[in-house]
């Protein structure tokens, strides 16, 4: 044991706490021997340091430069988290100014419905037919009538569609002498439509029809001379009792 001892009195500090590192349990168990740091001489004084107090010293030196390393762990541990600390105060200040320079987005207005085209309402008075050249009109004279022309003529090929120009109640519907095959449709009262020279009848008498409704054909029967709608407006079912068309529609918002 001495021999240990006086080796490690021979090394130099820095070997002597290397060689101490690296003996672990033995320089454990020989420093844990109990051996005074000092011994007494016969005279009383102090002796000199001996191999074991050089050993006690150098483990006071491993604890200093462990205290000294545990505290620079805790520096370092203490600097790491004061800087991130600041780093995670850098951000929210940065993400807080951004929030406040950023504009809030204007609130949109509620999308509107979208407004639906009110249904046309059908027309209550309608044309006769629906593609004509105006021939003869209301209350001419001339070699052709023995009276004064008594309606307004639609020229137009035969078969072309001819329709009632209101709803009513068809109250004639056959041969009517000069004027070949026609209809008469009573309306509202003392109103009266006459549909003269048809090629061909679709209604017969007592029939009620809806206005715009297909009632016979364009044609050239009776007193005519080629295909034509001859067409009245009356105040009774008779002959005789006709006015102006162009008048009488017109007041009913139909332009001839």
């Amino acid at each position: 044991m001495f021999k240990h001892a006086q080796i490690l009195t021979d090394m130099t500090p820095l070997r002597r706490r290397a060689a101490f590192m690296a003996a672990g349990v033995g320089a454990t168990a020989v420093l844990g021997t109990g051996v005074a740091l000092g011994t007494q001489g016969e005279t009383g004084d102090t002796a000199p340091q001996t191999g074991m107090t050089s050993a006690a010293t150098s483990k006071s030196g491993i604890k200093a430069l462990t205290a000294q390393a545990e505290a620079q762990k805790k520096a370092a541990e203490g600097k790491a988290a004061a800087e991130a600390a600041a780093a995670e105060r850098a951000g929210q200040e940065a993400a807080d100014r951004s929030e406040r320079k950023a504009p809030e987005a204007p609130a949109k207005a509620p999308a509107k419905a979208p407004v639906k085209a009110a249904a046309k309402a059908p027309a209550s008075w309608v044309k006769p037919v629906d593609s004509y050249v105006k021939g003869s009109t209301f209350g001419i004279g001339g070699d052709r009538w023995a009276n004064k022309h008594s309606g307004q003529d639609f020229a137009a090929p035969t078969g072309t569609s001819v329709k009632t120009v209101h709803e009513g109640t068809v109250v004639q519907a056959g041969w009517g002498g000069a004027y070949g095959n026609n209809i008469v449709v009573k309306h509202d009262a003392g109103t009266f439509t006459q549909y003269a020279h048809l090629s061909k009848i679709t209604v017969p008498v007592g029939t009620q029809v809806t206005t715009g409704q297909e009632i016979g054909k364009v044609g050239s029967t009776g007193n005519s001379t080629g295909p034509h709608l001859h067409f009245e407006t009356r105040t009774t079912a008779d002959y005789g009792s006709g006015v102006d068309p162009v008048a009488f529609l017109k007041q009913r918002g139909v332009t001839l």
